[in-house]
């Protein structure tokens, strides 16, 4: 793989390559994104924890800002090492466009998440192994079609919502190639365990060709008898700018709520900071939050800059294909971040009120399949019961304009795209109204 292919402005779509200007390519995918309703929706969609009264923690919306400016700063040391080595790379482009991509990519990484969080998209994925009706439903699908339903993943329905004829975002390929931290299918034969970009997936069936076709102009290398693609080399990036955020500030956020003593915090994130930290100076710090946001910038700074350098070490191997490892887990800080992550499992992620969102998203978002879908197979068999037929029509019509008599997976996915982009605040008034708890009034 070169550069000047992996940083192609060509938008999803288009065969123009559009020249400099002011604003970059990359910096209006930024725009794109942002200005956009599935981004919009990560306002009201969980992060870790329900919202609290009295105290401020982070949803989806903003997390992504945050992954966005620490794959901003990435991306930008990065290229400036990348550039350093390349003089000619240099002449063409700047290490700003590095910085541009990855955090137009991480602003976008998590616009297919639904609603809940993680139950979210377990309840989807178990709906379609466990329900009475998955039986019937897989009679009618290719093995191809029932592995994406069978595992939702969310990173594909990310690329999903951003290649929508209608309303997809038309992205730069870069962008594109960033955001794709799974470059393979669902149902992959030979997958190679141990390479971090065949964890999950990245595209649906649906998008199969957009994939190939972007594959194609980037100039991701294939892998050998395997339907996996090598990542695009800013992905590691991308998925480095999430895993610092959710590492250092899901353990604010645990602070934040008494669920961590400040004590505990001071003494996991020490050891990241290093020498940098001034015992002194985060003393006279008068509240928590003050101390927490220091701890919190200078940890991440310091990741920062040791995530760019393991990145600038491996560039060739990346180039090739052959490295596939998360950068933070090479790091000096790996076992600082490993031991926040056990911690973290222990005493935030199964904190009570954080499993009583869980519990609350599996029966939301079943109770909601479990209507839609089963009104959805009627349609598609043209066996609708009249209870089908007016579920149906309470659909927004920007729903049930995309239903296909006889296309069984293309009505699923419609359903799927409907219940993965609600908020969290939205399926539980639709889960509500569908189950009689909540009577309209004038």
């Amino acid at each position: 793989m070169n550069w000047q292919q992996l940083l192609s402005s060509k938008r999803s779509g288009s065969n123009i390559t559009t020249a400099k200007q002011d604003r970059s390519e990359f910096e209006k995918d930024f725009d794109r994104i942002i200005f956009s309703l599935p981004f919009r929706r990560l306002q009201d969609k969980t992060q870790v924890f329900p919202l609290p009264e009295d105290d401020f923690v982070h949803n989806r919306l903003t997390h992504s800002l945050e992954v966005a400016s620490v794959g901003r700063s990435l991306g930008k040391l990065a290229g400036e090492q990348i550039i350093s080595k390349n003089i000619d790379l240099g002449k063409e482009i700047s290490a700003s466009v590095f910085g541009a991509i990855v955090s137009a990519a991480s602003l976008a990484h998590d616009v297919g998440n639904p609603p809940f969080g993680h139950s979210g998209e377990n309840a989807i994925s178990e709906f379609f192994k466990h329900n009475t009706l998955a039986e019937e439903i897989k009679k009618h699908l290719t093995k191809s079609e029932w592995a994406d339903l069978t595992n939702f993943e969310g990173n594909a329905q990310g690329f999903r919502l951003l290649n929508q004829s209608l309303h997809g975002l038309k992205l730069t390929s870069a962008t594109l190639g960033a955001f794709t931290k799974y470059p393979r299918p669902a149902l992959i034969e030979n997958q190679e365990v141990g390479r971090v970009s065949q964890k999950k997936y990245g595209f649906y069936q649906t998008e199969k060709e957009i994939f190939e076709d972007l594959a194609t102009h980037l100039g991701l290398l294939q892998r050998q008898n395997t339907t996996a693609w090598a990542r695009h080399p800013l992905a590691f990036l991308v998925e480095a700018a999430d895993d610092i955020c959710y590492h250092i500030i899901d353990l604010e956020d645990g602070c934040t709520l008494g669920l961590v003593s400040l004590d505990e915090s001071v003494a996991l994130l020490k050891p990241i900071i290093g020498d940098k930290f001034d015992e002194k100076k985060f003393n006279a710090k008068q509240s928590q939050h003050e101390k927490l946001g220091t701890l919190r910038a200078m940890a991440i700074n310091e990741l920062i800059e040791q995530t760019v350098d393991v990145f600038a070490e491996n560039e060739t191997a990346l180039l090739a294909g052959n490295f596939d490892k998360p950068l933070t887990s090479l790091i000096k800080s790996a076992e600082a971040l490993r031991n926040i992550q056990v911690l973290s499992v222990q005493r935030i992620y199964r904190a009570h009120i954080v499993l009583e969102k869980e519990i609350a998203g599996f029966e939301v978002v079943d109770g909601l399949l479990t209507a839609l879908i089963t009104a959805v197979f009627g349609f598609t068999n043209g066996k609708s019961s009249n209870k089908d037929k007016t579920l149906l029509r309470f659909l927004p019509a920007e729903v049930t304009i995309y239903l296909l008599p006889n296309n069984l997976y293309q009505n699923l996915r419609v359903i799927l795209d409907f219940v993965s982009g609600m908020t969290d605040s939205h399926a539980l008034t639709m889960y509500r109204k569908l189950k009689g708890m909540s009577l309209p009034s004038w």
